[in-house]
C-alpha cells in the first residue's frame, strides 16, 4: 500500500488498462525501478515510508510551474491562495521566456494592489486599482509577440462569489502571453516562487480546408541529388504543388540531427538531437558560399561520386545510404565554409549565434568531440562526460575550430529551412511545410549528454502489450524526467518548440499521448515490464499552444493507438489537430463497420496511409500481408491473414461503392486509391494528406513495423508499381499523380450567365 502511494504521488502507474474490462498489475520491482530514475529511493519498506512520510510532509505554496490560460479561471494553486496574498508577476529577464537575450522588456504598466470590490459595488465589479475593461493592462494576454510587461502586483481578496467566477477573478491582472516568474506572499509571511506560463486558449488552425503530401524527405531524390532528397528538393516539391495542383502543405520526416556512425542509425525517429536539423538535408549547390570555393576541381570530383550514387539507387537497386551521402557532402561543406563571409552574412551568423546560445554551443561540441572520441558519449574520457566539467572547458577552446564548423553547419541547415517555408508560401500555400517532432532522442546522442539531469537514464520509452503485439514494444529512447522539466520551467521543451517551429508552417508530433504519459521500460527489462509515468499535461499543452501562437503555425498530433480517455478531447481543445487513418476509422461503438465520411472528427489530418503503415496500393492488393509472410512475421497461417485482409478490404470497397466513389467498378487499382482519396476529401477534415508514393503506385512501405535487418527501413526511394525508382521530375509528371489530385481539387461553384437566376 505504501509503495502504490508513493508511486502515485509520484505519477508512476501501478497498473494499467489494456481494455476497458482488463486491469494488468504493474511487477513492484518495475515500480522500485522507475522510481529510483525519478530519484526517489523505494529499495525496501524503510525506504518507502521515509520517502512517503517526507512527500507528505512537504507543503508548497504553489507547484514548480503554474498554467494560467488567457480568459480562463485561475488554478486551483492561485484561486486557492489565502485571502490577503500579495502576488506579484515579473517576466523573466532571458531569452527562455522567447526574448532575445539582452533585450529589456518592454514597458506595459500593470500594476494594482486590490482587496476586493468597492464597498457597494456590484458582485465581479474590478477591485480597486485593478485596470478597466479595454485598457493596456486589461488587454494584455492580446499583447504582440515579442512584449513583455513590467512586474504586476495583486492582493488576493476575501473570498466571495468571485472565487467561483468561471473567469478570473478581477484581482487577477492577466500578464502578456509569455513565461514569467510568480512570486506570493502570504499574509502569515509564507513566500513561494514558480515560474507562471501564461498561454492563449488554442493553438492556430490552418487557414482553410486543404490537402497536400506526406513525403520521407531522404526518399525523394531528383535529377540533381547527391544520392537522397535534400532541402532543394522539399523546396521544389513544395513550390510545384502548390502552383501546380494546389496543394497547402508537405509534410516531412523529421529532420533532427542524426547520431554519426558506421553506419548511422537510418531512423529519422532516433536522433542524436531534436533541437537542431541535421546538415545532410543541405542543398550544397544552394550555399552562396559555393559559388566562390576555389578548390573546383575537387567540388567537381565529390559532384561527380555525388551522381554516382544518386545513379546506383535509382537505375542499379543500391538502398539510400546516408554515411556515403555525408561523406560526400562533409568534404564539400569543409570547403564552403573556408571562404570568408560577406559583412552582411557574417552579421546574421552572429545574429543566430546569439539567438541560439549555450543550445547550440553544446551540440556542436558534441558534434566535434564525437569526431574524436566516438558517437557514444558515455564511453568518452571520463572528464568529457560532463559538459560542464573543466575537461570539456579545455576540449571547447582545443576544438574551438570543429565547434565553429558544426555552428556553421545548423545556421546554413536553418538558412535553408526558412528558405523552403518561404517557396511554400510564396507558392500559395496556406500552411507549407510540416515538420515532424520525434517522441525521443538516442541515449547517446548530444541531447542526452547536453542535458543529462533533464533524463531518466535507466529507462527506454515504448509502449505496452496490446492486440497488434502482444510483446509490447521498446523504442530504445530514454524518456524526460517530468519532474526536472516542472522544476525548470519546461526550458528544454520550450527551446526544442521554438528552434521546430521557427521555419515550419506546421508541426507534426509523434505519438502526442506523449504530452500526457509515456511507457517507461527499466534497462534489462521486456516492454511488458514498464508502467505508464505521467507528465503534467496542462503544462505541456500551456507551452505547446504558447510557442505554437508565436510561431502563428498550427499542430498536428499522431493520436493513432492506445489513447487514454479524454486525451483526444483535451487536445481537441487547445486547437491540437488529430490523425485520422482511413482504415482505422470504424464505428467501433456500434456495428464496427466503416465510418461514414460526414462521421469523421473535422479537426484532423486525414489520410489513407503513414510512413508505417502499407501504401494504399498495398493495402487493396494484399501485398502487405505476403511482404509481412515472406519475413515470417506472421501469427496466423498465410490463408487466413489474407481472408482477413480481404474481408476488410472488400467492406471499404461497397462502401465506396455505395457513395458512387468508384465508378469504374472493382478490379481497377488506380481507381480504387482515387476513390479512396474522394472519401478522404468528402469527409470534414480539415488537412487531407496524400502519401506522395501512393501518387505513382508504390507498393514497399518505408518502415515495417517489428523489424530491424530484416526489411531496408529508412533507406528505400520512392518507386512505382514494379519497384523501379522514379524522381521528383517523373513523380510530378506522372499521369497517374495528376488523375489522383483531380479527385482532391476543390470544385469551383456553378456561376450564373449574367440575367440568369442560380436554382
Amino acid at each position: 500500500m505504501g509503495l502504490s502511494r508513493l508511486a502515485a504521488l509520484h505519477g508512476v502507474a501501478t497498473s494499467y488498462s489494456p481494455s476497458p474490462d482488463v486491469t494488468v498489475s504493474v511487477p513492484d520491482d518495475t515500480v522500485i525501478a522507475v522510481l529510483a530514475a525519478l530519484g526517489v529511493d523505494a529499495g525496501t519498506p524503510a525506504d518507502v515510508r521515509k520517502c512517503l512520510a517526507a512527500a507528505e510532509s512537504r507543503s508548497r505554496l504553489l507547484p514548480p510551474t503554474v498554467v494560467v490560460w488567457a480568459g480562463e479561471p485561475l488554478p486551483s494553486a492561485l484561486a486557492g491562495l489565502p485571502p490577503g496574498s500579495t502576488v506579484t508577476v515579473e517576466p523573466e529577464p532571458s531569452d527562455s521566456s522567447g526574448h532575445p537575450a539582452g533585450r529589456p522588456p518592454a514597458p506595459l504598466s500593470m500594476r494594482a494592489r486590490a482587496a476586493g470590490p468597492a464597498p457597494g459595488a456590484p458582485a465581479g465589479s474590478p477591485a480597486p486599482g485593478s485596470p478597466a475593461p479595454g485598457s493596456p493592462a486589461a488587454d494584455a494576454p492580446g499583447t504582440a509577440p515579442g512584449e513583455t510587461a513590467e512586474t504586476a502586483e495583486g492582493v488576493v481578496p476575501p473570498r466571495g462569489d468571485e472565487a467561483a467566477a468561471p473567469a478570473p477573478p478581477a484581482w487577477w491582472i492577466p500578464p502578456p502571453h509569455g513565461v514569467h516568474r510568480i512570486h506570493v506572499r502570504t499574509p502569515d509571511n509564507r513566500r513561494a516562487t514558480a515560474t507562471l506560463v501564461a498561454a492563449p486558449p488554442r493553438v492556430p488552425q490552418p487557414p482553410e480546408r486543404t490537402h497536400g503530401f506526406l513525403v520521407q524527405l531522404y526518399s525523394l531524390l531528383s535529377a540533381r541529388s547527391w544520392g537522397m532528397g535534400d532541402l532543394g528538393d522539399l523546396t521544389d516539391l513544395a513550390v510545384w504543388a502548390g502552383r501546380s495542383v494546389g496543394s497547402g502543405f508537405v509534410q516531412v520526416n523529421p529532420l533532427h540531427a542524426a547520431v554519426p556512425g558506421k553506419p548511422t542509425d537510418p531512423s529519422p525517429y532516433r536522433p542524436s538531437s531534436r533541437r537542431f536539423p541535421d546538415p545532410v538535408h543541405l542543398h550544397v549547390e544552394s550555399i552562396p558560399e559555393y559559388g566562390h570555393v576555389r578548390d573546383r576541381a575537387t567540388l567537381d570530383d565529390l559532384r561527380q561520386d555525388a551522381a554516382a550514387l544518386s545513379e546506383a539507387v535509382l537505375n542499379k537497386g543500391a538502398l539510400i545510404d546516408r554515411d556515403a551521402v555525408w561523406e560526400l557532402k562533409r568534404q564539400a561543406l569543409e570547403l564552403v565554409v573556408r571562404v570568408p563571409l560577406t559583412p552582411g552574412r557574417r552579421a546574421d551568423y552572429c545574429d543566430f549565434l546569439a539567438e541560439q546560445g549555450q543550445a547550440l554551443e553544446d551540440h556542436a561540441l558534441w558534434c566535434a568531440l564525437a569526431e574524436v572520441h566516438g558517437p557514444d558519449w558515455h564511453t568518452w574520457p571520463e572528464a568529457l562526460r560532463d559538459p560542464r566539467s573543466p575537461g570539456t572547458a579545455r576540449a571547447r577552446s582545443e576544438l574551438l575550430d570543429r565547434v565553429d564548423f558544426h555552428c556553421r553547419l545548423a545556421w546554413l541547415t536553418a538558412g535553408q529551412l526558412a528558405a523552403a517555408q518561404r517557396a511554400a508560401e510564396d507558392a500559395g500555400m496556406g500552411v507549407g511545410i510540416v515538420h515532424d517532432l520525434a517522441v525521443g532522442v538516442h541515449p547517446a546522442g548530444a541531447d542526452t549528454w547536453s542535458q543529462q539531469e533533464a533524463f531518466a537514464h535507466g529507462m527506454s520509452v515504448g509502449a505496452p502489450p496490446d492486440a497488434f503485439n502482444a510483446r509490447g514494444q521498446d523504442w530504445g529512447l530514454p524518456p524526460w524526467r517530468p519532474d526536472v522539466l516542472a522544476a525548470t520551467g519546461y526550458a528544454a521543451y520550450r527551446g526544442l518548440l521554438r528552434g521546430l517551429l521557427a521555419h515550419a508552417g506546421a508541426l507534426r508530433i509523434d505519438h502526442v499521448m506523449g504530452l500526457f504519459r509515456l511507457w517507461w521500460v527499466p534497462e534489462g527489462r521486456p516492454p511488458t515490464d514498464g508502467t505508464y509515468v505521467a507528465y503534467d499535461a496542462e503544462a505541456m499543452l500551456a507551452v505547446l499552444v504558447l510557442e505554437a501562437h508565436r510561431a502563428r503555425t498550427a499542430v498536428v498530433g499522431e493520436d493513432l493507438g492506445t489513447v487514454a480517455p479524454g486525451v483526444r478531447e483535451a487536445l481537441a481543445r487547445r486547437g491540437v489537430l488529430g490523425t485520422s487513418v482511413l482504415w482505422f476509422e470504424r464505428d467501433w461503438e456500434g456495428d464496427g463497420r466503416p465510418l461514414a465520411p460526414e462521421k469523421w472528427r473535422r479537426d484532423c489530418l486525414a489520410t489513407a496511409t503513414t510512413h508505417d503503415l502499407p501504401s494504399t496500393a498495398a493495402r487493396l492488393t494484399g501485398d502487405h500481408v505476403t511482404l509481412r509472410h515472406r519475413l515470417g512475421l506472421l501469427t496466423r497461417s498465410l490463408e487466413e491473414e489474407l481472408t482477413e485482409d480481404a474481408t476488410d478490404t472488400a467492406e471499404w470497397l461497397a462502401l465506396l461503392a455505395r457513395l458512387r466513389m468508384l465508378p469504374e467498378g472493382d478490379g481497377d487499382e488506380e481507381a480504387a486509391v482515387r476513390a479512396v482519396h474522394r472519401f478522404l476529401r468528402r469527409t470534414p477534415a480539415r488537412m487531407t494528406g496524400v502519401w506522395l508514393p501512393d501518387t505513382v503506385g508504390d507498393r514497399r512501405p518505408q518502415n515495417l513495423p517489428g523489424t530491424w535487418d530484416q526489411y531496408p527501413n529508412w533507406r528505400l526511394p520512392i518507386a512505382d508499381p514494379e519497384g523501379h525508382p522514379v524522381t521528383l521530375e517523373e513523380i510530378t509528371a506522372s499521369p497517374r499523380l495528376h488523375a489522383l489530385m483531380e479527385v482532391l481539387r476543390p470544385r469551383k461553384p456553378h456561376t450564373a450567365p449574367p440575367g440568369e437566376r442560380r436554382p
